[in-house]
């Protein structure tokens, strides 16, 4: 049973859950950011949209996409877009940069700087890791 903040909106797995009571539009993270940044972005967003009832919502310094869970995170950085997202398994691919154990899940990260670069095997860790959270 989720629960939804009543001062932020965001949507939670438990009550009162810990969590960045903070909104914001998703414009602001990318002011002052190369327009690649926001090009690659939407690759994503049009990309994780298609999903199944996905909620979207920027915090202070990212975009978190959640369903049952957040199963991917977008944080715009100076030069890139550092990417989060969940596999069961660690997966040492030649765009991850980062594998860290996330209690029962291994957390990956990736850094995008170019919409060229999420090709369809990054969609694939995105589809992945949205199964992970929301097929349980």
């Amino acid at each position: 049973m989720s629960w939804k903040c009543d001062e932020c909106g965001r949507t939670l797995i438990h009550a009162n859950q810990w969590h960045c009571c903070f909104n914001q539009e998703i414009d602001n993270l990318f002011l002052n950011k190369p327009t690649e940044l926001l090009y690659a972005f939407d690759k994503v967003l049009c990309a994780v949209a298609n999903f199944d009832d996905v909620e979207i919502s920027a915090t202070k310094n990212c975009i978190v996409f959640f369903k049952r869970q957040t199963f991917l995170v977008v944080k715009p950085m100076k030069q890139v877009l550092d990417i989060k997202f969940y596999l069961k398994e660690p997966f040492y691919g030649a765009n991850i940069y980062k594998v860290a154990l996330y209690g029962k899940q291994h957390e990956h990260h990736i850094r995008i700087s170019h919409a060229e670069q999420i090709d369809d095997a990054v969609l694939k860790y995105f589809k992945a890791s949205y199964q992970l959270f929301n097929n349980q």
